[in-house]
């Protein structure tokens, strides 16, 4: 078995190719290595090929079993200061990688990582909680070029008969996030006893799953015969403010809150559940993983 994964010095990407050197698989790496990817983040980087996924080529990749797509442009508020680099990144990077997969005779799947933001602010929909079918609804560039992708993916499987599998996964936590994420900032800050920046009145429920439940559910679904869209999720879902709050309160700290504007479009609840097998095994909540931390 050999297995491209693009993205894989990121944050989940690392994660799961971590996972595949721990069972002996082979991989090649494929990260351009921005902002959010490292290569202190691998095992070893012998498995690295440095590249963009919009300029990758069949040499670049040779013979592979599976392509799993994490690269992306992923930061929210980056998204709407530009989105050209989003689509970019998220959708002409995702062609190029279906371009070179469908011609690929040996492959038995591609998986794209995708993000329940696809399915919007389920306030707005009447929801509780998005399931496979419900339908998407995006509400920014970084949300909407995730689902074009999408699109892309699942109309290349019905045109050309390619096999895939579609995950949308819950808020991420654990080791070798990029600092400038959510957790990690609100750590950084209350530590240094720095201001806390809080959108809005910090009411914004977002769900959470520990990275390596997340990677060992994926590493499970690529090798089974599951196809299609596959929620994956942890059902914690927990108040921005009531994070920010715990994180204090473990570190003995007194927080600098700093309420500001809210971001534009900022959608105020993500839940998800599968109608499909079943939910990933959570072996650690965030507020456990926090306490171990901090």
């Amino acid at each position: 078995m050999r297995v491209i994964v693009t993205g894989g010095a990121g944050f989940i990407g690392s994660s799961f190719v971590h996972l595949l050197h721990s069972k002996g698989i082979e991989y090649l790496v494929v990260d351009k290595l921005t902002y959010a990817g490292d290569a202190e983040n691998l095992p070893y980087y012998d498995e690295l090929l440095m590249k963009d996924i919009c300029d990758v080529t069949k040499n670049d990749l040779g013979e592979y079993d599976y392509i799993v797509n994490f690269a992306a442009e992923s930061h929210v508020d980056n998204s709407i200061d530009n989105g050209k680099p989003f689509v970019m990144s998220n959708i002409v990077g995702t062609f190029n990688l279906l371009e070179l997969a469908r011609k690929n005779k040996q492959l038995k799947k591609f998986i794209q990582i995708s993000t329940d933001e696809v399915y919007g602010d389920l306030i707005d929909l009447k929801l509780k909680v998005a399931k496979e079918t419900t339908p998407v609804n995006p509400s920014s560039y970084y949300s909407a070029t995730k689902t074009a992708a999408d699109h892309l993916v699942s109309s290349c499987g019905r045109t050309f008969n390619l096999p895939y599998l579609i995950t949308r996964t819950c808020n991420n936590f654990g080791a070798r996030q990029y600092k400038e994420k959510f957790i990690p900032k609100i750590i950084e800050s209350i530590k240094n006893d720095l201001e806390v920046p809080v959108y809005g009145d910090g009411q914004q429920i977002r769900e959470w799953i520990w990275v390596e439940d997340n990677a060992a559910k994926l590493y499970e679904l690529m090798i089974d015969d599951t196809n299609g869209v596959m929620n994956i999720g942890s059902n914690d879902a927990l108040k921005n403010i009531d994070i920010i709050n715990y994180i204090g309160k473990e570190l003995n700290k007194k927080i600098k809150y700093k309420f500001v504007e809210d971001r534009k479009g900022h959608d105020k609840l993500y839940r998800i559940e599968t109608e499909r097998g079943y939910p990933p095994t959570i072996n650690k909540t965030l507020f456990e993983f926090l306490k171990e931390q901090l």
